[in-house]
């Protein structure tokens, strides 16, 4: 309990001065809110390493997709992938629902660096412009996107179908998907205390190329992730 405690006063207190100290980024160009955003991807893991002494291990980063364009579809059980992945890939571009954007300067910072919102399980003006916004992103830039395709933490062995939205992004781009499994949750809960002296790894997979069909991309990937989570809870 007491290191719960520690690791949540130093993680919070260190994301709050990076953000103050980005302030000033608001009206800088977007690579310096980016370089921000890197900084809360290391803050993270040394916070985990020292005060709950976790091992966070990197598989497979022979498999990251080099010299064309890709989106990242990863699992998704902690806060921790959505700091850390920005440490490995290229000034990443989120998905994420639109409830993250009314969160106070962190908020903020989402929307300077280019995230795409959605408001889950709704039919709004914004949701309908969802995917325009994501084509053009991707035809613009050579940020990758991430998808988190359960839509939601989940705990460490719910295993929930995928969104069918991930599939409508795969077809509309038309560009490979790098599958992603991270067993945060292990340490790092949806709900509860964290639990110190264990691992987190992200398992980086080969890429799922491009021109499957939709249904059948979506099988896969849900098969890929789910099978190498059995594997590495």
């Amino acid at each position: 309990m007491f290191k719960n405690y520690i690791f949540s006063f130093f993680f919070f207190s260190g994301i709050i001065v990076i953000s103050i100290i980005f302030l000033p980024s608001f009206f800088l160009p977007q690579n310096i809110v980016i370089f921000g955003g890197k900084l809360m991807g290391y803050w993270t893991s040394f916070c985990l390493k020292f005060f709950l002494s976790t091992q966070i291990l990197i598989k497979g980063t022979e498999n990251v997709i080099k010299n064309e364009k890709f989106f990242i579809a990863a699992s998704h059980q902690s806060m921790f992938e959505t700091f850390f992945l920005q440490t490995i890939f290229n000034s990443p571009i989120f998905i994420l629902k639109k409830e993250l954007l009314s969160i106070p300067i962190f908020g903020w910072y989402l929307k300077k660096i280019g995230s795409i919102s959605i408001k889950r399980d709704k039919i709004t003006k914004d949701n309908l412009g969802f995917f325009d916004a994501i084509s053009k992103i991707a035809l613009n830039s050579n940020r990758p996107l991430i998808i988190f395709p359960q839509g939601t933490r989940v705990l460490p062995n719910e295993r929930p179908p995928f969104k069918k939205g991930v599939s409508k992004i795969y077809e509309l781009l038309n560009i490979a998907c790098q599958p992603i499994a991270i067993n945060s949750g292990n340490v790092w809960p949806k709900k509860g205390r964290k639990i110190p002296g264990k691992k987190i790894i992200i398992s980086i997979m080969p890429p799922i190329k491009k021109n499957l069909q939709k249904d059948e991309f979506l099988k896969n990937l849900e098969n890929k992730i789910y099978s190498e989570l059995d594997l590495i809870n």
